[in-house]
């Protein structure tokens, strides 16, 4: 597990996470449930202010979210009607042996301590059940994506993802890996709103934070592709990893 200071740095930034943070797209949600019907059970684990979990719903299933940031839970639970955010972490799920057909993890995995996490998500999968970690990452092969990955430092604890997550344990089958492609369209001001919920502003000090936003606003008033533009296109790439358990 990375730093716990910024794994639960989110909270401060509840809402704003849950209105700028992109979503996922619907393609790619129903890969990594892998064929599952209306009637199964998931665990949305990690599940933040409950943009996976909202996605997953609109698919049918019953969705469990499980959160151990009080005000992402606070979050999710008024933004998802209906549904209510369970206190626990990827260590520690508070479920019975066998409870779920499916676990999903939306922009979380690399925050787990990965060899407790991985026996934990077996536990509560029924045999032959999924587990899908899932990453929004900005395709930083256009420039302007790339410089502005620069000023906001936007070093992603996911790192290089198709070359780091290899394979979930004993417990798990072979990993299967599928890519999505998609588009945010958002105002210079609404990036802005979304880089300030990413753990490294949450977690600098002023001075850098006021460093960040005074250059991303320059980037937005002087870069050819972006300049005298009232919306940007965000694109990204959706990973999606997906195993059964044994």
């Amino acid at each position: 597990m990375t730093d716990p200071t910024q794994a639960l740095s989110f909270g401060a930034a509840a809402a704003e996470y849950d209105r700028f943070r992109p979503r996922y797209p619907q393609e790619a949600l129903r890969w990594a449930l892998d064929g599952l019907d209306a009637a199964a059970r998931v665990v949305d684990l990690g599940a933040g202010t409950g943009i996976l979990t909202r996605g997953v719903l609109a698919l049918g299933p019953v969705v469990v979210p499980v959160e151990p940031d009080p005000g992402m839970r606070a979050q999710l639970t008024a933004a998802t009607p209906g549904v209510t955010a369970l206190a626990g972490s990827a260590e520690s799920v508070p479920l019975p042996d066998d409870a779920v057909d499916a676990v999903l993890v939306g922009q979380a995995y690399h925050w787990f301590d990965q060899e407790r996490a991985h026996a934990e998500i077996a536990r509560v999968l029924r045999p032959g059940g999924t587990f899908a970690p899932i990453w929004n990452t900005r395709d930083n092969g256009v420039a302007w994506v790339a410089e502005l990955e620069r000023i906001a430092d936007l070093r992603d604890h996911s790192g290089n993802l198709i070359e780091k997550v290899t394979d979930f344990g004993p417990a798990f089958g072979a990993m299967e890996l599928a890519e999505f492609t998609h588009r945010t369209t958002l105002t210079p001001a609404e990036v802005v709103g979304m880089l300030r919920t990413r753990s490294y502003w949450l977690t600098a000090p002023p001075h850098e934070q006021e460093r960040i936003d005074r250059e991303l606003w320059e980037l937005f008033a002087t870069h050819p592709d972006l300049a005298g533009r009232e919306t940007v296109e965000l694109p990204y790439r959706t990973l999606v990893f997906r195993a059964r358990r044994r």
